[in-house]
């Protein structure tokens, strides 16, 4: 059943604008971090790792959160439509399964994102004249950060869930990426579910391990993806929508 759900999801995102996000807003930090790169290079002299700092700064705390945020609200907004939650839920289908097919189908939209973003990476260290092989490390950046904004992903879903409002979970979002810069500066963006896609990409030390090691990392993001899902899960099956 819920591959039926994941397949209906995406019919309705078929003919979308929001893949309009998808393909304009991850250029933007793109362009702004090779700029502020170029603007800087007698400074920042370790070539991809620091062209990645410039990048993922504009990336990991505005564009992808609002991205996300975006891509939520916009799942959430279709079932908010014309009582279509009134509709799905009275099919033989559990809440849970709705909010899952809605995670993944996020989850999806994020990997391809992340794909994109790692290609526009290589493409403007190139530009720049960066000759060094590319950092075997890019692979791990994006699977981390896939997995990281797949936590925000479960957040922004159920807020979109219990305030059935398209904009203000997109606000939510950018002030969530922006709490994440913070997070990371005092030392918890490892707990912290909107510093997780920041930490899991590196965006500050590409070049240093993390503290904790992967494993850890991976524990720690499944456990908040449990954690969201059973509420947003729950909120649905109590709600009266």
């Amino acid at each position: 059943m819920i591959l039926k759900l994941i397949y209906a999801d995406r019919m309705k995102l078929k003919r979308s604008p929001i893949w309009l996000a998808f393909l304009f807003m991850p250029i933007v930090p793109a362009l702004l971090g090779t700029l502020n790169y170029r603007a800087n290079i007698g400074i920042l002299k370790n070539g991809w790792y620091s062209l990645w700092t410039q990048h993922t700064l504009f990336t990991c705390y505005f564009f992808l959160p609002i991205m996300l945020g975006i891509y939520c609200s916009y799942l959430m907004r279709l079932e908010n439509s014309n009582h279509n939650w009134n509709k799905l839920l009275t099919m033989p289908v559990k809440p849970w399964q709705v909010f899952v097919s809605k995670l993944v189908t996020a989850s999806l939209m994020l990997v391809l994102s992340e794909l994109w973003i790692g290609l526009l990476f290589i493409v403007s260290g190139k530009i720049t004249g960066i000759s060094e092989p590319i950092p075997k490390d890019l692979i791990l950046w994006l699977a981390c950060g896939t997995l990281g904004g797949m936590v925000m992903a479960s957040v922004q879903l159920m807020l979109s869930a219990v305030l059935k409002s398209f904009a203000l979970p997109v606000g939510i979002a950018l002030a969530g990426g922006i709490s994440g810069l913070v997070a990371l500066a005092k030392g918890f963006g490892h707990i912290y579910p909107y510093a997780l896609m920041a930490y899991g990409m590196r965006s500050n030390a590409p070049q240093v391990l993390m503290e904790n090691g992967n494993l850890q990392f991976v524990v720690i993001c499944l456990a908040f993806l449990a954690l969201f899902t059973a509420a947003g899960s729950l909120w649905l099956s109590k709600r009266d929508i």
